[in-house]
């Protein structure tokens, strides 16, 4: 391209110089730049730095060892002669075939047994004549013949009583089908025998129990045998059995404060009931003092006391200000419902109007008016209370006197006498 520039005699674009530092940095710029690695979106930037280290390398995935560090192992080597190996033959006391192996042994050591021969342990299988069979370990009925307990015997010796090697060798053909709980159940059953008739108190009786291990391997078929569904059915129910122990906890829990805080309130109110039953004690022995020292009042005195104060006293409104003269003609505060009650009915009775004109007359006689009803109101409440109180005085005289009759109106005016058989009493004692 150059040279058509030359010949044509055009000008070309100024190109830098090509120098070994132009090439070289932008070198390292291509490289820096495909040895970037972007930051993950989401990781924080001091556990992306962790990933890389200066050089920007990757970090290894496994680790590794150079061998380059300051703990390495360093032969040392001695002017000492090497102890010799020989290749020597030698035999296993355990084994009854007398077979012949080799293995490498320091020629010094000493010629000793064959260290691994100590794990070969040897069960103790016993053993019985045609006389026990037929004493004690006949079966009735016959599940068992000798030729069936003999072959079990002798697979208990031949494989160390595994019962599951035993099974799986049985001579089904010549002595019938046998599970591993009837060979269990049977061989633990001869021994037991054995040992309690032979009398060896240092060896433990066993007591298999067959359908106990045959319920336990059913249930733990159907166990396996569950479907998935089955599975997420009973997951399911757990959960919800939790949830149920967990309100059951809850309610306890909450049963145990409200009881504290039940006993702690009776606790609290048998206190404050003792406090005030001691309390009402020291009034009532107050009381009492009081009274004794002090006369009894009777019904009539009180009876007397209440028609005295009888009346209505109604509120002067001089000096309040702008009023209604009706004002005058309301009922005080201090007057009962009850008092306001039988006043309507009085009213009613004398058939007089409730809300007369408020002239100045009219509400100064309406006034009077209602007080001295009220008052009438008293007083027959009282001769009502003075009737009863005379009756209920001749009623005592009377049980006090039996046979005597007591004229009221006699018994009032005649002088007080202490004898009953007169015809005049105090009727005020008897109160």
């Amino acid at each position: 391209m150059a040279d058509v520039r030359d010949i044509l005699d055009l000008e070309r674009p100024v190109t830098p110089e090509l120098t070994k530092e132009s090439l070289l940095t932008k070198n390292k710029k291509i490289y820096e730049k495909k040895m970037a690695v972007k930051r993950p979106e989401g990781m924080h930037r001091e556990v992306f730095a962790l990933l890389y280290n200066d050089n920007k390398d990757a970090s290894p995935l496994l680790p590794t060892d150079t061998g380059t560090g300051y703990k390495q192992a360093k032969a040392r080597l001695g002017m000492k002669k090497v102890r010799r190996w020989e290749w020597a033959p030698f035999m296993n006391p355990a084994r009854t075939d007398r077979a012949v192996f080799h293995h490498w042994k320091r020629t010094s050591d000493e010629q000793k047994e064959y260290p691994f021969a100590k794990f070969n342990k040897q069960l103790d299988i016993p053993s019985y004549t045609m006389t026990d069979y037929n004493a004690h370990l006949k079966t009735h009925p016959t599940k068992w013949t000798k030729p069936q307990t003999d072959h079990l015997f002798e697979l208990a010796k031949r494989f160390d009583v595994r019962f599951i090697i035993m099974a799986d060798r049985w001579d089904r053909a010549n002595y019938g089908s046998k599970t591993v709980e009837d060979l269990k159940e049977r061989y633990y059953e001869v021994v037991g025998i054995l040992n309690k008739v032979r009398g060896s108190p240092e060896k433990k009786i066993y007591l298999f129990d067959a359908d106990h291990e045959r319920r336990r391997k059913e249930q733990l078929k159907k166990l396996f045998d569950r479907t998935p569904k089955q599975i997420e059915e009973e997951q399911m129910l757990l959960n919800e059995l939790k949830k149920i122990e967990a309100r059951k906890k809850e309610r306890e829990r909450k049963t145990q404060d409200l009881q504290k805080l039940i006993s702690q309130a009776d606790q609290q109110q048998t206190e404050q009931q003792q406090q005030q039953a001691s309390a009402h004690k020291k009034h009532d022995k107050k009381l009492k003092k009081k009274i004794q020292q002090q006369p009894r009042p009777s019904k009539v005195d009180s009876v007397v006391n209440a028609v005295e104060t009888a009346g209505i006293k109604f509120t002067d409104l001089r000096g309040t200000g702008v009023s209604l003269r009706s004002q005058k003609m309301k009922l005080p505060a201090n007057v009962g419902q009850k008092k306001a009650k039988a006043l309507e009915q009085a009213l009613q009775e004398f058939k007089v109007d409730p809300n007369p004109p408020p002239i100045e007359e009219i509400c100064v006689a309406f006034n009077e008016l209602r007080s001295d009803m009220v008052l009438l109101c008293e007083l027959r409440t009282a001769l009502a209370t003075c009737n009863f109180e005379l009756e209920s005085l001749k009623h005592q005289y009377e049980a006090l006197c039996p046979g005597k009759t007591l004229n009221i109106p006699a018994a009032l005016a005649t002088p007080v006498g202490e004898d009953c058989s007169t015809d005049a009493h105090d009727v005020s004692g008897l109160v």
